[in-house]
């Protein structure tokens, strides 16, 4: 059972909420563009699960089969216990060399590129982390910890995770000695020094009191969330690629040939020394930092978020149907998805050549949504159709009347 998939109506509830708790404490913890980009990177990390999700599946299922100490049976209480705090263990590990060693953060850092911090981040979620996350969780495997079992607390853990990523929660007393909060995953979210590298369990904080890797969150020191090299983009592709491309770059630019291998697996921010020296990354001092942002019209804004809207029912419907779907037909939606989320992207950014992709992007909708109905995976009719016509001109119309903004970056 897809748990997140039936957890994805409370999350936009919980979001609703706290957006009127904003309004009525007179604080704004959401930025649309931040907050759409946050979604759209979850929306592509949980489509991009039904193309990558077989790798841990066979492995784990591997492990099992060959390398199982125990029988462990689905039917003991105990069983269910044991997974769950054996997989926040793992989780702890998973999630601190992720911020450790270069390779492991090119993945991780999608998650804490937003510099807001509300409800809307803890579904900002990489599509990359399958490459090795999948290895730190065999140890389950080894002990025989029956599939179904190790599925389940593996979403219970992540579900728990979302409450968290809110700052109208305060300190929670003798909660915070034993259990994630907002307060201490607030702190884990922050880019300040003192901050950096902490509190990195998933339901139990207790991982962190015992490796010494525990920080609280402090009066005197306001969190500032975001990372150190700001991501300066609303679409969610770079989002996920920009480490990665950062590191083909300094192993390109590298004399040693050591150097180009090593630099994948060392600690976080390692760079060579020639290249550092070379191509020195600007990082802005902490006390100066702003949040990145660009400028739209009121306009702009309810198209990008009306569009939005519509992608997230598309790519929810996706993933109720993933087990229907083809190979071919999964590479499709995928291809949509990004392409769609791209382009929005590019819109939020006011690029240039934003008009001309959002046409693009509503014309890719007619061959998927063809492609479903052939395979009776889409009971759309004459009068479906006719909407989705409408729908296309009445966009094409919006963006006709719609006034460009000079403002926007002009440069990629």
């Amino acid at each position: 059972m897809n748990y997140v998939l039936y957890a994805i109506p409370f999350f936009f509830v919980l979001i609703g909420l706290e957006l009127l708790v904003d309004r009525w404490r007179g604080v704004s913890t959401y930025r649309l563009a931040d907050s759409i980009n946050s979604l759209s990177a979850g929306v592509l990390s949980q489509v991009s699960g039904l193309l990558t999700k077989g790798l841990g599946l066979l492995t784990y299922g591997f492990a099992m089969q060959h390398l199982a100490l125990f029988e462990l049976s689905a039917q003991q209480t105990w069983v269910w216990v044991l997974a769950f705090v054996l997989y926040d263990f793992c989780y702890y590990w998973n999630h601190r060399l992720g911020h450790e060693r270069n390779v492991l953060w090119a993945a991780h850092s999608v998650h804490h590129q937003s510099e807001d911090y509300n409800l809307s981040t803890a579904l900002r979620q990489t599509s990359s982390g399958f490459l090795f996350g999948w290895i730190f969780y065999l140890p389950l495997a080894v002990l025989g910890v029956p599939l179904l079992v190790f599925l389940t607390v593996a979403a219970l853990n992540l579900l728990y995770q979302f409450w968290v990523h809110t700052r109208h929660v305060p300190k929670l007393g003798w909660y915070e000695w034993a259990f994630v909060t907002p307060s201490n995953h607030r702190a884990h979210h922050a880019q300040n020094p003192i901050y950096m590298d902490r509190n990195y369990g998933g339901v139990f904080i207790l991982w962190d009191r015992l490796f010494g890797t525990f920080q609280e969150e402090l009066d005197e020191e306001p969190v500032i969330f975001g990372v150190t090299t700001p991501l300066a983009s609303w679409n969610p592709l770079w989002a996920n690629l920009q480490f990665y491309v950062q590191l083909w770059r300094d192993a390109a630019r590298a004399a040693s040939w050591w150097d180009k291998l090593r630099i994948w697996f060392m600690p976080t921010g390692w760079r060579p020394a020639d290249v550092a020296a070379k191509y020195p990354l600007s990082k802005p001092e902490l006390s100066q930092f702003v949040k990145f942002e660009v400028p739209l019209s009121g306009g702009q804004k309810v198209y990008a978020g009306v569009q939005f809207v519509l992608y997230l029912v598309g790519g929810t419907y996706l993933l109720a149907i993933s087990e229907s779907l083809s190979l071919g037909l999964l590479i499709a939606s995928w291809a949509w998805v990004a392409f769609g989320l791209y382009s929005l992207g590019v819109w939020l950014e006011n690029r240039p050549w934003a008009r001309l992709l959002e046409v693009l992007r509503l014309l890719s909708s007619v061959p998927l949504l063809l492609a479903l109905q052939q395979a009776a995976l889409l009971p759309v009719g004459a009068a479906g159709w006719s909407v989705l016509a409408l729908y296309a001109l009445a966009s094409a119309l919006w963006l006709w009347r719609l006034p460009a903004s000079a403002q926007g970056l002009q440069a990629a």
